[in-house]
């Protein structure tokens, strides 16, 4: 029996309480080995927090991040908030709010700078999103109540290592750059989820639109990214990759404006997309060979009655194999074109009628299968 997958902390809940530790220093109480923050999720979170030194941003303290069991590229990372009296005028790129008036947010080294708008952070701030800014005031504006400390602060969260960590992540594609980003709706990290993949995907959709873009051109993954680079010249930077959701990417175009775009993949994920299936998971069900089989048929009629001709295409263990047997026939660019007209309709359905995609199959051993273009 598998264990369950073990949960863990936000970016934004470690720097909560690094803030606290810090703010707890500087307002002269002890130092502390431990804080606690509560998180959206209702459950309170009690980090060990450790001493890092007093630094130009003023008294900084660090948490170790346990990302739990998500594959997170910040797991293990030191995550650490130095806090300061904040003299003199405040910098209009440092966050504020008027709940916790006189305690500022900003962002030092390995944290990162939007410099494209439609992110939840202004362009020119730090990419501290507004959770973990919520986070950060309530556990410092507690530690300003008990001990009766007045003057203004200054928050600023560090990553050490979020320059070299943020080339692994979405960041300079988002348009933030120098660092990663402080993150967390509810404070915990839940194992990375579909939800989570899918949200992601959403939000590069939604960078796109916001730059002004009207075609955008999707694939799967590293073979569609590969084939557009080498067999159409064409770089995937302002395109975006969906991974296994199919259905749920093309709603998400239709929702940000899109009404054209072209999805270049692989035939063994989007001749399942033909046939209906939004997500193309092995989970959900294979059938490959059945809707590949209806679309040769349907594409070429004559062929329906071969009995051996469709056993040996059902029987086929990659879509590779069976498209040497359509190869064989003669019919393997009939059979490809149908199927992405095939799923060009089905686009279509599953959009209500409002995207219009170009379409492109292919094969690693034949090149193109099929294209539905217009």
């Amino acid at each position: 029996m598998e264990r369950p997958l073990r949960s863990g902390y936000t970016t934004g809940t470690c720097a909560a309480a690094a803030a606290k530790a810090a703010a707890w220093l500087l307002c002269g109480e002890k130092e502390k080995e431990y804080c606690r923050i509560p998180t959206r999720k209702g459950k309170e979170a009690q980090l060990p927090v450790e001493y890092v030194g007093k630094t130009e941003a003023g008294v900084c303290f660090g948490v170790k991040k346990d990302a739990g069991d998500d594959p997170d590229v910040t797991d293990g990372t030191l995550i650490c908030a130095a806090v300061k009296k904040a003299g003199g005028r405040p910098d209009p790129f440092w966050y504020a709010s008027e709940d916790y008036p006189g305690i500022y947010i900003d962002g030092g080294k390995g944290v990162g700078r939007v410099r494209k708008p439609g992110l939840s952070c202004p362009v020119g701030c730090a990419a501290i999103n507004p959770v973990p800014r919520e986070m950060i005031w309530e556990a410092v504006d507690e530690v300003r109540e008990k001990t009766g400390w007045k003057e203004p602060l200054l928050v600023t969260v560090e990553i050490p290592a979020g320059e070299e960590l943020a080339g692994k992540t979405f960041n300079p594609k988002l348009g933030i750059e120098g660092g990663l980003s402080v993150l967390g709706t509810t404070g915990i990290v839940e194992p990375m989820s579909e939800d989570a993949l899918t949200a992601t995907i959403r939000l590069e959709i939604h960078m796109k639109a916001v730059e002004g873009a009207d075609y955008l051109i999707v694939t799967p993954g590293n073979y569609g990214e590969t084939f557009l680079k080498e067999q159409m010249g064409i770089s995937l930077d302002q395109g975006v990759k969906c991974s296994n959701f199919i259905e749920d990417t093309m709603r998400f175009m239709a929702e940000e404006g899109f009404r054209r775009g072209m999805l270049v993949g692989h035939v063994g994920k989007l001749i399942k997309a033909a046939g209906g299936v939004g997500n193309t998971h092995s989970r959900y069900g294979d059938r490959r060979m059945e809707i590949l089989w209806d679309c040769a048929k349907k594409a070429v009629p004559e062929i329906a009655a071969d009995e051996n001709f469709k056993r040996q295409i059902l029987a086929a263990n990659t879509t590779e194999e069976a498209l040497e047997y359509l190869q064989e026939r003669g019919i393997r660019r009939q059979t490809g074109d149908w199927a992405a007209g095939r799923l060009r309709e089905q686009i279509c359905t599953w959009t209500g009628g409002v995207l219009d995609m170009d379409v492109i199959m292919f094969s690693a051993g034949l090149g193109v299968f099929g294209e539905a273009v217009g």
